[in-house]
C-alpha cells in the first residue's frame, strides 16, 4: 500500500510523459482485474454447480454423452422418415413420368385409328378381313405346318398309367 501511495504521489507531482499514461495504465489494471474476477466467478460457479449436483467430471461426461445420444436418438427416427419418404416421392415422380410418356404414345396411336383408311388398313392386317368382291389368300409355309402339328412345351400328353403314379409324378416334380 504504501509502495502505491508513493508511486501515485511522485506521478502527480511531475507533468509530462507518466500524467498522460496514467489514465491507459489504470483502465488496463482495471479490466485485468475485471477479467480475473469474471473467470474466478466462472469456476466458481461451474465447481459450484458440480458441488450442488454432486457429481465428478467423469459423471458429468457420462451425463453429457447420455443427453447427446438421447438427442441422436430423437433426430434418427425422424430423419429415416424423412429419407425413406423422399426415395418414394422419386419413385413416384419417376413412374408418372413413365405414364405420362404412355399417355403420350396412346394418343398418338388414337390420332393414328381417327383416320378411317388406317382402321381398314389395321382389319385387313390383324383380323384378315377383305373388302366384298375380293379374293383372299392364304399362304401357308411348311414351317407353319410343323409348329401347328407340335403341341406346345406347356401341354404334354398325358401318360396313362394308375391316378397314383401320376399323383406321384406330381408331387415329386
Amino acid at each position: 500500500m504504501a509502495e502505491r501511495g508513493r508511486s501515485r504521489g511522485r506521478g502527480r507531482g511531475r507533468a509530462g510523459s507518466t500524467s498522460a499514461r496514467r489514465p491507459e495504465r489504470e483502465r488496463a489494471r482495471r479490466e485485468g482485474r475485471r477479467a480475473r474476477l469474471r473467470r474466478g466467478l466462472s469456476a466458481k460457479r461451474a465447481s459450484g454447480a458440480a458441488k450442488v449436483l454432486g457429481l465428478s467430471t467423469t459423471r458429468r461426461a457420462a451425463v453429457v454423452a447420455i443427453v447427446v445420444c438421447a438427442l441422436a436418438f430423437t433426430i434418427a427416427v425422424p430423419l429415416r422418415t424423412y429419407l425413406t419418404q423422399q426415395s418414394e416421392v422419386a419413385s413416384q415422380e419417376q413412374q408418372q413420368a413413365q405414364l405420362r410418356e404412355r399417355v403420350a404414345q396412346l394418343e398418338e396411336r388414337q390420332a393414328e385409328l381417327a383416320d378411317p383408311a388406317q382402321v381398314q388398313a389395321e382389319a385387313r392386317r390383324r383380323l384378315r378381313y377383305v373388302m366384298p368382291g375380293e379374293t383372299p389368300y392364304m399362304v401357308q409355309l411348311p414351317e407353319d405346318k410343323q409348329k401347328a402339328q407340335q403341341p406346345p412345351a406347356e401341354q404334354k400328353p398325358e401318360q396313362p398309367g394308375p391316378w397314383y403314379e401320376k399323383l406321384w409324378k406330381q408331387v415329386t416334380g
